[in-house]
């Protein structure tokens, strides 16, 4: 029998219905719950057999096996808190929530209603990360000492700074926003999480951007192009912007390796570049995309920049982010379904957002660094051994 899916904001992520209305086939939408007139007609339209409304109580109350929490960032937690009162599997898309008090309060929830949480790190899933994460779990470069990060976000001007993303209320800051990806890869690439970050930052080229706009009506389809070039010339920026589109962050993770990740959203190209550097060598990607390479060096040289000892290409993958979503809606439904391990975790995705939360206190203070609180135990605990059923408190 198909799993009854129902969907919390159809909004910049909605693509992803795509991936769990397959009647039939084990999973159908069947409630979609948005708040604007403009996400509901999308719904209607694309999923004309699912009862689309803008009251949450109606698709709390309508039978769902699952749910996903797709609503613009800082709006997470107040949904994921009551999707897992309901007893309803829910998956919140990353980050968690744009404040540490508020991530913190989605897994005190799901441990105390032991209601099943995922969190949707789909670069978990992505080909680059994935071959890489191989590549260091089978020993070649030795134990991780290092990992860089350089994210160039050539979109940033049309992604991020023409709707709600510009605005700190909403996110926070974009070092969590954007850079909860990149933090969480580098604690699963390193095998751990920061204990200690520092960063610096500004709002150096699209604060001085004259053209100015109410985008509360419009959509990315709107207004995307890449003749939207150089980025001082951008138009139609949101009228308040206070995020910094420019970021540097350093971290010292809990089992000593040393991270740092660079974001630019004013770049003319877009991708990710990681080095990750062990005791045996070192790897970096070149490109992140389906034919493009991973170099690995193994062997010592003399000279400048040497040929690597390895090149590999990395995968393609049908769908979204290289494949990746279609496969993080799929281990989502599995495990709503089924329990068991997930190559997402709640706690990975708790850690990220500390980092990026600190981090960015960091950055608009004095730039010095700041200590990641510890969760409780029994939490990691929890978890880390997949959320073993437990009894519901009445």
């Amino acid at each position: 029998m198909d799993l009854k899916v129902g969907i919390v904001g159809f909004g910049l992520r909605s693509s992803l219905w795509r991936h769990a209305h397959k009647p039939g086939h084990g999973s159908e939408v069947t409630a979609v719950c948005d708040l604007g007139e403009r996400g509901r007609a999308d719904a209607a339209e694309k999923i004309p057999t699912a009862v689309v409304t803008d009251d949450l109580d109606v698709l709390l109350d309508s039978g769902l096996d699952a749910v996903l929490v797709l609503t613009p960032d800082n709006q997470h937690a107040a949904v994921a808190v009551r999707t897992l009162k309901a007893g309803i599997p829910t998956f919140c898309e990353k980050p968690l929530d744009v404040t540490l008090e508020a991530a913190d309060l989605i897994l005190q929830t799901a441990f105390d209603t032991g209601t099943r949480l995922y969190v949707g790190h789909n670069m978990r899933h992505m080909p680059v990360v994935v071959q890489m994460r191989d590549i260091i779990q089978a020993g070649t470069i030795g134990d991780v000492k290092a990992v860089w990060c350089r994210h160039f976000v050539g979109n940033g001007g049309d992604y991020y700074f023409k709707d709600w993303h510009a605005q700190r209320a909403n996110t926070t800051g974009l070092l969590l926003q954007k850079g909860a990806h990149d933090i969480d890869v580098i604690h699963w690439l390193a095998g751990g999480y920061s204990a200690k970050v520092q960063a610096i930052g500004e709002l150096a080229v699209y604060g001085d951007v004259g053209s100015r706009r109410d985008n509360t009506a419009r959509r990315m389809g709107d207004w995307f192009s890449v003749d939207n070039w150089p980025p001082t010339e951008q138009t139609d920026l949101a009228e308040t912007i206070d995020v910094e589109d420019i970021s540097m962050m350093n971290m010292v993770l809990d089992n000593g390796v040393l991270a740092s990740y660079q974001q630019c959203h004013f770049t003319p190209d877009y991708w990710r570049n990681y080095t990750v550097i062990g005791t045996k060598g070192r790897i970096e990607n070149f490109g992140d995309g389906a034919g493009d390479q991973i170099y690995v060096w193994t062997t010592r040289t003399t000279s400048g920049f040497a040929e690597p000892d390895q090149k590999v290409e990395i995968r393609d993958g049908e769908g979204g982010h290289g494949g990746a979503d279609p496969l993080l809606i799929a281990e989502f439904l599995r495990f709503a379904r089924d329990g068991g391990t997930t190559a997402t975790s709640p706690i990975a995705a708790r850690e990220a957002v500390a980092a990026g939360v600190l981090a960015t206190e960091s950055l608009r203070g004095d730039a010095c660094a700041k200590l990641v609180p510890a969760l409780p135990e029994e939490l990691v605990e929890y978890f880390n051994a997949g959320q073993p059923a437990r009894v519901r408190e009445r």
